[in-house]
């Protein structure tokens, strides 16, 4: 067997090789193909075929193939003597070979039979088939096909590979890095880069967004800030890394303005209190000038001292010195001048009744006058900017207590007639004395009541207190009495009208 790459074989050898004349094998014709004249066998004088080159299958000057089938009409060309070649290996048993004269069934000419044609089909038999060039390519196909199709596949593997693969840049609280992924958006990135985020944290692009090569993205965590900004404090939230960059995500005004941390102060996850005074405009009105100044102060008081006043004494201001200075507004500084004075009062007494059934009702007696307490009250009297304020009372001192009065109150039933005096006509001398009027006094003080009894005849006659403030059934049955001991002497003007 060769050892080249291609197989190789021997080539076929002469008739006499086999026993038979070529004459016999050139002569006529009677086999199955018909009788004809005898070509006289082709002439090779000098051919070995033992020196003939093999070629390779598919080079260039490989042999032809003359196969053709039985059916087929041979060609001119196959009518013409050729040279003798070798026999195709690859041809099947039973079909012709054109150009030579053999036959499925045999060779033509005088034919080879017997042990002859079985010695040469043994040969035959024992040589190996050689494939034709179609059928060796459609076998070099048939053994590639699988092995193009797991390239493919594996180069569309790797190129789908590549397409998921991306490069983006993801930036946390400042901090940048560049990766690659196979997330499809910025959630699953977050996700698979393990980084939280909560409801006061900013990721841009927002999440859900779809991503692609070359892509960035930035998560600001937020921070708590508690924030007293001109004097109101605020809770917010920032994602600012520093002081100055949280004023102006909130847009402070930190031009002039007093700020308790720094600027540059970096803020951490857990935040900071921050304290923030604006610069603002006040007006300073001081013994009667104005003055108006810039200011960060904290208090009214800062700010007045900053405007070069200085309070003395009771100065003060119109708004309190320790609250928070408003842009704008105007203070007034009060100069305050003031004394003090002490005055006595008078502490009124109350009086207390007691009933007494000896006495008539109506009647009240005072069995023991009442005597007013006494008070010492300091002022403050002020002047405010030179005008004259109303007193203050600063201190009150007791110096007397009040004692009160008792007053004896009578329950006794009156009497329903006088013996002697029921017939007058008491309405008539009552119009006449006081104008009907229980509660009437003269102009000197002296007499009182609807008939005009002075104070000792009335507590002669039984009353109490004065006349005028008993009852006007009380006073008439006192008048009654009084007219039973003396008549209408007590009337000289008006007693005429008991009779009329």
């Amino acid at each position: 067997m060769s050892k080249s790459q291609y197989e190789t074989y021997e080539e076929y050898g002469t008739f006499e090789e086999y026993g038979t004349p070529s004459s016999e094998v050139y002569g006529t014709s009677s086999g199955a193909h018909g009788s004809g004249p005898v070509h006289p066998p082709p002439e090779y004088t000098g051919f070995d075929v033992h020196s003939a080159q093999t070629l390779a299958y598919g080079m260039p000057g490989a042999y032809d193939d003359t196969y053709r089938p039985a059916y087929a009409a041979p060609g001119p060309a196959a009518q013409a003597p050729a040279a003798a070649l070798p026999r195709q290996p690859g041809s099947p048993a039973g079909e012709d070979v054109p150009g030579t004269g053999i036959t499925g069934s045999g060779i033509t000419g005088s034919g080879l039979t017997g042990a002859g044609a079985r010695a040469a089909s043994g040969r035959r038999g024992a040589r190996r088939r050689r494939p034709r060039s179609g059928e060796r390519s459609d076998a070099a196909v048939r053994r590639l096909l699988p092995q193009a199709l797991v390239v493919a596949f594996l180069a569309g593997g790797t190129t789908a590979f590549v397409a998921k693969d991306k490069a983006v840049e993801l930036t946390v609280d400042g901090k940048p890095r560049t990766l690659h992924t196979f997330a499809d958006d910025v959630t699953e990135l977050l996700a698979q880069e393990s980084v939280e985020v909560g409801a006061h944290d900013v990721v841009a692009p927002a999440p859900g967004t779809e991503l692609a090569s070359g892509d960035e993205v930035s998560v600001h965590y937020g921070r708590p800030v508690r924030l007293t900004l001109d004097g109101r404090r605020h809770e917010v939230w920032t994602t600012a890394g520093t002081v100055q960059e949280a004023l102006e995500q909130f847009g402070v005004r930190a031009e002039g303005a007093y700020l308790s941390s720094s600027r540059s102060l970096p803020i951490g996850r857990h935040g900071l209190s921050l304290d923030v005074r604006t610069e603002r405009s006040v007006t300073v009105m001081a013994d009667g000038r104005p003055r108006t100044i810039r200011t960060n102060a904290a208090t009214v008081r800062e700010a007045v001292e900053e405007a070069g006043i200085t309070l003395h004494g009771q100065d003060t201001t119109s708004v309190p010195g320790d609250s928070f200075p408003r842009d704008g507004q105007t203070v007034t500084v009060l100069r305050i001048r003031g004394t003090k004075e002490v005055r006595e009062e008078a502490i009124p007494y109350r009086v207390q009744r007691t009933e007494d059934a000896s006495l008539f009702k109506g009647t009240e007696v005072v069995e023991r006058a009442g005597q007013p307490g006494l008070r010492r009250v300091t002022y403050s009297l002020r002047t405010v900017n030179g005008v004259r304020q109303k007193p203050h009372r600063t201190d009150t001192q007791v110096v007397r207590e009040p004692r009160p009065e008792v007053v004896k109150v009578g329950t006794k039933p009156l009497p329903t007639s006088v013996h002697g005096a029921d017939g007058l006509n008491w309405h008539g001398l009552a119009a006449c004395e006081s104008g009907g009027r229980p509660d009437a006094v003269d102009p000197s003080g002296t007499y009182g009541g609807l008939y005009q009894l002075d104070s000792q005849t009335w507590h002669g006659l039984g009353g109490s207190g004065r006349p005028q403030d008993a009852s006007a059934q009380e006073q008439t049955l006192r008048a009654k009495k009084l007219y039973v001991r003396r008549g209408a002497n007590p009337w000289p003007h008006c007693g005429a009208r008991l009779h009329g």
